[in-house]
């Protein structure tokens, strides 16, 4: 097969032929139909995560066809299709995994990361880890829902019952996660990089009541404000934003970082959280939930060899929607 593979990260991915991988026990084998590039897959490549499985597959939003399967799997047949998030593996016993926080997991492996992903031709997923696919979205619109939609909706979810929700960062996750909030009835405030007119229109197309520049204050106070971008400064921003007992919610992997800010904007029983990673709960719910909003993705399609124009695309916000790479049928 061919894929595309980091080698080290600060280095461009390389087009390399590599043997078509053989599913485990547990494991299907899977055509990669689609797979969107996520900011994650960006922080991989630009060496802000630590530790990853040298050289890796990126890609973690995975939609494809299972074409093999081991021994022991019970969930799906050939021919069925699936999607492969983020959450690739965890250990089933630790105190997160029999509480329900299997995200938090010590010893959790994530696909592109610790386990080769969807930057390729053919891949290997653990069946307990993967999703059916609704026959309501083609494979690359249903790409993005596996990782931006799955984390856009738990930074959602841990906002509680706020009403006006601001949105800082509007790209992937936060654009599928408007559509969420706004059939929720919840009002929706983006703030985007300053001079991103194309943004904010495209926020306001969403049902956004209000779109700005991250510098702007919000004409109304906030009940929450969700951090996709992964700019530390924006913290103490988004916190000067929310009323008292209001919630912010950063939903990335990496963040820069945050600045010192006074206690005051803290001060008023406002809360400041993080979100790790995802549950298999989580992926379930989305992924019924979505076609019933519904959830529409805008993507962007390249193909699999120019899996570096896209990152570089999102690195300097040319993206409106997601990113996806479509692979090659034949080398």
């Amino acid at each position: 097969m061919f894929a595309m593979l980091c080698r080290r990260p600060h280095a461009p991915l390389e087009w390399t032929e590599l043997p078509d991988p053989e599913p485990a026990a547990r494991q299907l084998l899977i055509r990669v139909r689609a797979c969107g590039v996520c900011r994650t897959d960006l922080h991989l490549v630009d060496g802000d995560l630590p530790d990853p499985k040298l050289p890796v597959v990126p890609g973690h939003e995975i939609v494809g066809s299972v074409i093999g399967k081991g021994g022991a799997v019970e969930r799906f047949a050939i021919g069925d299709r699936v999607g492969i998030p983020w959450l690739g593996w965890t250990c089933g016993t630790c105190a997160f995994c029999t509480s329900g926080r299997e995200n938090l997991c010590d010893r959790a492996r994530f696909t592109g990361y610790q386990i080769d992903g969807g930057y390729a031709q053919l891949t290997v997923a653990d069946e307990r880890f993967c999703f059916s696919i609704s026959g309501d979205y083609t494979d690359a619109a249903a790409a993005p829902l596996l990782c931006a939609g799955l984390i856009g909706y738990r930074t959602l979810s841990m906002a509680g019952a706020a009403r006006r929700v601001g949105i800082y960062g509007f790209g992937a996750a936060a654009h599928i996660v408007t559509q969420v909030a706004v059939s929720q009835r919840r009002e929706v405030y983006a703030f985007t990089r300053p001079g991103d007119a194309a943004a904010q229109a495209f926020a306001r197309e969403l049902g956004a009541v209000w779109a700005g520049p991250s510098t702007a204050r919000p004409p109304v106070a906030l009940d929450a404000a969700l951090i996709f971008a992964p700019a530390g400064a924006l913290v103490p921003v988004a916190l000067g934003s929310i009323a008292k007992g209001g919630t912010v919610v950063c939903g990335g992997i990496h963040m820069s970082e945050i600045p010192a800010f006074p206690y005051s904007v803290l001060w008023g029983e406002r809360v400041l959280r993080s979100v790790a990673n995802l549950t298999r709960t989580d992926g379930a719910e989305f992924l019924r939930l979505a076609p019933t909003v519904p959830v529409r993705t805008r993507t962007v399609d390249y193909p699999l060899e120019a899996a570096n124009e896209a990152l570089a695309d999102l690195r300097e916000g040319r993206l409106q929607g997601a990113a996806v790479l479509i692979p090659p049928e034949t080398g």
